[in-house]
């Protein structure tokens, strides 16, 4: 099994590559800087890739949507020190296959990856207790003169938070900073959000989410 390996942090992905090439069915690549990742899959192919969650140039999230845009069948699995929960709904949005720990034990590292490349996840118990998805939902009712129909409108718990920080006033740097994701990041949910309000401006997503009732009302 061919992984590619990108992380930053050289001494962390040395040892997961020791880990797991130790198994012998395993040949790990590793790259250390995000930008270079996407030129690298123009000439090379992996079975698996492993992606760092927080990088300085590309971080895991922008990255994977740039490979799945790319080759849409690739298996993304985020590898990360972090907590990964509220990133959740973001990574099943994107095709992400799943997440691994970096203070995963070996067995379970391998596992995970073992699961990936069968069309699985394999997910802690304690992160499987946090997922409860939080989505807020409606029934778009048509103006009196449309001739479009009724429409379920969700958002989930990341676009619920982008919105609300919209409604403050925040800006997309302000909003970056306050989440811990890069500014592209929140332009790829507000994108969403306007697509599925039917909206183009910030204006027009607050007025429809206050006539729905997709965000308290003190927010808007």
């Amino acid at each position: 099994m061919n992984i590619l390996l990108v992380d930053d942090h050289i001494g962390v992905a040395q040892g997961t590559k020791a880990i797991l090439e130790r198994r012998g069915s395993m040949k790990v690549t590793l790259l250390s800087c995000s930008g270079q990742v996407m030129e690298h899959l123009h000439n090379r192919q992996y079975d698996l890739i492993l992606l760092d969650l927080y990088m300085p140039e590309l971080n895991g999230m922008e990255l994977a949507k740039l490979i799945l845009d790319y080759e849409p069948a690739s298996r993304i699995i985020i590898y990360t020190g972090f907590d990964i929960a509220t990133h959740f709904n973001m990574m099943v949005n994107i095709g992400i296959c799943g997440f691994i720990s970096k203070s995963l034990p070996e067995e379970q590292m391998v596992r995970a990856i073992e699961c990936a490349m069968h069309g699985d996840t394999l997910i802690p118990t304690y992160l499987f207790k946090q997922l409860r998805r939080k989505e807020v939902s409606t029934i778009e009712q048509p103006m009196e003169d449309a001739q479009e129909p009724l429409r379920d409108i969700t958002l989930n718990e990341r676009e619920q938070d982008i919105l609300m920080g919209v409604a403050e006033g925040m800006t997309n740097r302000e909003l970056s900073a306050k989440l811990l994701i890069s500014q592209r990041a929140v332009e790829y949910v507000l994108t969403g959000v306007y697509n599925k309000l039917g909206v183009k401006s910030r204006t027009e997503a607050l007025i429809k989410a206050k006539r729905y009732s997709l965000l308290s009302v003190s927010m808007i």
